[in-house]
């Protein structure tokens, strides 16, 4: 399921099923999260509260966005719902690294 060229992206991409077992790491995720989690739990990789909030993620289908600072790095959190077929299928959650001072543009709509 994970294309080719997500392999070596610069982002890191996980991918858990709806009863939150990883599928699918790509390179940076397995370095990421310390190495290759795939069958494992998601929500044995989290401490609470953040169980809860992924439970809650599962089962309203929500999307959960938010950024983090760890070890001097600053990073992007963006975990979304991911279909088959119009079924729920369960959470993709991509971290982005991202500067500590990011430029933010308005873009107006042409008319």
């Amino acid at each position: 399921m994970l294309m080719d060229y997500m392999k070596e992206l610069n982002v890191a991409i996980t991918v858990c099923d709806r009863e939150g077992k990883i599928l699918l790491m790509n390179d940076k995720s397995q370095k990421t999260n310390g190495g290759d989690l795939r069958g494992n739990n998601v929500y044995d990789c989290h401490p609470e509260p953040a169980r809860t909030k992924l439970a809650r993620l599962m089962t309203n289908r929500e999307t959960n966005a938010y950024t983090i600072e760890k070890n001097g790095v600053k990073k992007l959190i963006y975990q979304t719902p991911w279909y088959e077929n119009g079924e729920f299928s369960g959470i993709v959650e991509f971290s982005l690294e991202i500067p500590f001072d990011m430029p933010h543009y308005i873009r107006k709509p042409k008319m």
